[in-house]
């Protein structure tokens, strides 16, 4: 028979471990004040070896609510009672009763009566969710997302957590990935600028204050990077690309003062990031300055063995251990070998006293030895969750990282107009994203929520069409049960079920006929996008296209909603359809921002930060690329011996940037104020925007630079700068972005960071496409 064995907190409780007393024999879960550093160096003096490395596991809430076991097979796997009843920090459980029970009984019986740490991944909100990261970033306002993570930390500290795993800064290029949604886009300055404003917004400037919660930048490094967009693939980037692109918003993060770092499951450079000591040591501790707690990623200190680089779990521990892994996540290694590898000198315990010290120095941080709850209160839980202002905060995120991709005159709708909402996403509820794992359907608005309080019910109607996915479609993921089991179902009628759908569909024709405009809201299902979401397809499901088709046949005024989770091949729709309108998954209060942009309450603002391919075979595709030695001439396609398809076009179908109004403007040509600049100067380059349309609108002015000629190859435009400009109906206003040498330095064949003398390129437009430009000079 098993030895089965489940953690009983009330047992705990009245049966302490001996020892735990101190000298007053008395039993005490919290200090007056924080441990000063000297303090600290002491209490890990004072702890065993297998203290130590205990605190180096993380587990799962499950073992402390007795929902998992300590079977034979669990032992095998490194865990233990002791070895569990000691670990450092928990993943998954969450709840400020429930929080403030298990660390009661967790101190009560840990030696030294060490504080746990409770960490979760809070992507994209807690409770109230704000829009996915890949739709903030549309928002271009950085400020933005740091009010969204900061309501996200100030609802997952009330319910008891330490630690969220966010912000992910990957950079991502490739559409079939389904993490790009997690991301904000495929730009290295854009996701630098958004990666400090989350750390600041989820940490604030210390995280004692209240409501703050320690950030983990991921996943280090160059895990937006797979091969061929599949989740979890190997990685192949030369070190230039991997410093001059994906490290900086890594960087950026860190001096922002990320707290952790998480470790990706791709290899660099061949070798296993988990156990990969350049990247980790050389890169990360020395030249990044990283001096916070690196966690691996769910179970990838094991899974560095299947990648064929460690012979089996000791090696494994031996090489995660001295590239500096602090935290390892549900896998037992640390616990089950470390020990042994110390007592027979293949590691040495001052790598296990370097990473236990930094997990007790971030408890200490988070001033969890003067208060083990921190903010765990029930009642203030139930004022702040999904409180109206955190609501209020969603929808103007939402709203603002809507993209208006076109728009043939027939949006906002007309109060005269009769409408018809056609489409899966009509009275959808399930519009939060893959990673919302807090958040409910259930208190999300839909578009017919929101359309029933603001537009006239006697001149609109509603109805589904189709399903979002026929049956033949099987979802895997996070959460796959909510809402997929009416999308994915294996229908025991399969007859029924047919004859339902075309009375839908029959339904949404009649309606379309009626009706003067057709809102069909389409796209992915939520689970079709996220981690391990990949698709070599990236299309609408056939049975909405199905009924996209039919309804164009019948109404010529036709405007898709487009929700999904990443930018997908659209090209049908954006040749029939007269408007369409990108919203991402909105989130909580995705119905009420939708209506806002659709009855022209706010006129759309968000500019796309990953371009929409125009098919698949173009991935992946960015808008910073290097010219080849033979670069395509637009116009000249019988032109053969160029770099370019025979089939399509190089440029995507909306490009980075990328993103209409309803109203209109018009940008001058760059003025310099300076034809050289010197080190130390500043160059200004100003233009003049005016509204030349009939409603207020607001435009995001983006400067761009090219550097002509350098010791490597430059990319034919870089995103240095944006700026929001807000306008009047005829309102005109000059805009001065500053140019300063430091924009100018890239990853030289010196192999540092550094600017070179030379001609540069001035582009300032609404898009990356922007083609005027001015030239000034370098001189050293």
């Amino acid at each position: 028979m098993q030895d089965v064995r489940r953690w009983n907190i009330e047992e705990i409780i009245a049966n302490k471990r001996k020892g735990c007393k101190d000298s007053a024999g008395t039993e005490p879960l919290q200090r007056d004040q924080s441990m000063k550093q000297s303090e600290l160096e002491q209490l890990l003096k004072s702890m065993s070896l297998e203290e130590k490395i205990n605190q180096m596991l993380q587990v799962t809430g499950d073992f402390y609510l007795g929902k998992t076991v300590i079977t034979g097979p669990m032992r095998e796997n490194g865990f233990t009672e002791e070895s569990v009843a000691q670990a450092g920090s928990v993943i998954g459980l969450l709840g400020a009763d429930v929080v403030k029970k298990v660390q009661k009984a967790y101190m009560e019986q840990q030696p030294h009566h060490i504080p746990l740490l409770f960490m979760l991944d809070v992507i994209n909100g807690f409770k109230t969710v704000f829009p996915i990261p890949l739709g903030q970033g549309a928002t271009f306002e950085p400020e933005l997302s740091r009010r969204c993570a900061q309501a996200a930390a100030k609802e997952a500290a009330v319910a008891g957590l330490h630690v969220t795993f966010a912000p992910m800064v990957d950079l991502v290029r490739d559409a079939r990935w389904g993490r790009v949604m997690e991301s904000t886009g495929e730009d290295t300055y854009l996701n630098s600028c958004f990666s400090k404003a989350m750390v600041e917004g989820f940490q604030g400037s210390d995280l004692k204050e209240p409501y703050r919660v320690a950030a983990c930048i991921k996943h280090f490094a160059g895990y937006g990077a797979p091969d061929a967009g599949r989740d979890y693939n190997t990685v192949e980037l030369s070190e230039h690309t991997l410093r001059e692109f994906y490290l900086p918003a890594y960087q950026a993060g860190i001096e922002a003062g990320s707290a952790l770092v998480m470790t990706s499951f791709n290899t660099i450079d061949g070798v296993p990031a988990t156990g990969n000591k350049w990247l980790m040591r050389d890169i990360l501790r020395d030249e990044m300055g990283f001096d916070g707690v690196l966690i691996s990623d769910w179970a990838a200190m094991e899974e560095i063995i299947y990648h064929g680089y460690c012979e089996d779990r000791s090696d494994a521990a031996k090489r995660s251990i001295a590239a500096g892994v602090d935290i390892d996540m549900m896998t037992g290694i640390y616990s089950e070998r470390l020990l042994e590898l110390i007592q027979n000198g293949t590691v040495e315990e001052s790598l296990v006293d370097e990473a236990a010290m930094r997990i007790l120095e971030l408890k200490n941080k988070l001033g969890l030895f003067e208060n083990p709850y921190k903010d765990a209160d029930e009642e203030k839980s139930r004022e702040i969750i999904l409180c109206r202002e955190h609501r209020e905060l969603a929808r103007e995120c939402a709203r603002k990282s809507f993209v208006l991709l076109k728009n043939e005159g027939i949006l906002p709708i007309r109060k005269e107009q009769k409408t018809a909402f056609i489409g899966p996403y009509t009275d959808n509820h399930n519009i939060l994203g893959a990673w919302s794992f807090i958040g409910t359907s259930e208190d999300a608005v839909s578009i017919r929520d929101a359309a029933m309080e603001v537009l006239d019910q006697s001149k609109t109607t509603f109805f589904q069409g189709c399903p979002v996915l026929d049956d033949t479609v099987k979802l895997e993921g996070f959460n796959s049960g909510e809402g997929a089991e009416e999308e994915s179902k294996a229908a025991t009628n399969l007859e029924a079920e047919k004859v339902k759908q075309e009375k839908m569909l029959q339904e949404a024709i009649e309606a379309a006929k009626e009706a003067d405009l057709v809102i069909m809201p389409l796209g992915e299902h939520r689970l079709q996008s996220g981690e391990a979401c990949s698709r070599a397809e990236i299309v609408i499901p056939e049975v909405q296209m199905e009924l996209f088709r039919k309804i164009c046949q019948v109404q010529p005024n036709v405007a898709v909603v487009l929700f999904n989770g990443r930018p997908l091949d659209i090209r049908e729709i954006s040749g029939k359809a007269k408007a369409v309108l990108e919203v991402w998954m909105p989130g909580t209060e995705g119905g009420h921002a939708i209506l806002d942009v659709l009855t022209g309450t706010y006129n759309p603002t968000g500019k796309l930060t990953m371009s929409f391919p125009y098919s698949v075979g173009q991935v992946p595709v960015h808008y910073n690329e290097y010219s080849t030695g033979r670069p395509h001439v637009p116009g000249k396609d019988k032109d053969r011996f160029r770099s370019k398809y025979l089939d399509i076009p190089n440029t995507p179908l909306y490009p980075f940037g990328y993103g209409l109004s309803y109203t209109s403007f018009e940008v001058s040509k760059a003025e310099l104020d300076r034809r050289e600049m010197k080190l130390g100067q500043v160059l200004n380059a100003t233009v003049k925007i005016k509204n030349t349309g009939e409603t207020a609108g607001t435009q995001v002015l983006q400067l761009y630079i090219r550097d002509v000629k350098a010791s490597v190859v430059r990319p034919v435009k870089e995103l240095k700068g944006f700026c929001k400009v807000h306008l009047l109906p005829g309102e005109e206003k000059s805009v001065t972005f500053e140019i300063r040498e430091e924009m100018l330095r890239f990853y030289s064949e010196n192999k540092v960071f550094e600017s070179e003398a030379g001609e540069f390129q001035v582009f300032i437009g609404v898009d990356s496409s922007v083609e005027d430009y001015e030239r000034f000079y370098l001189r050293k």
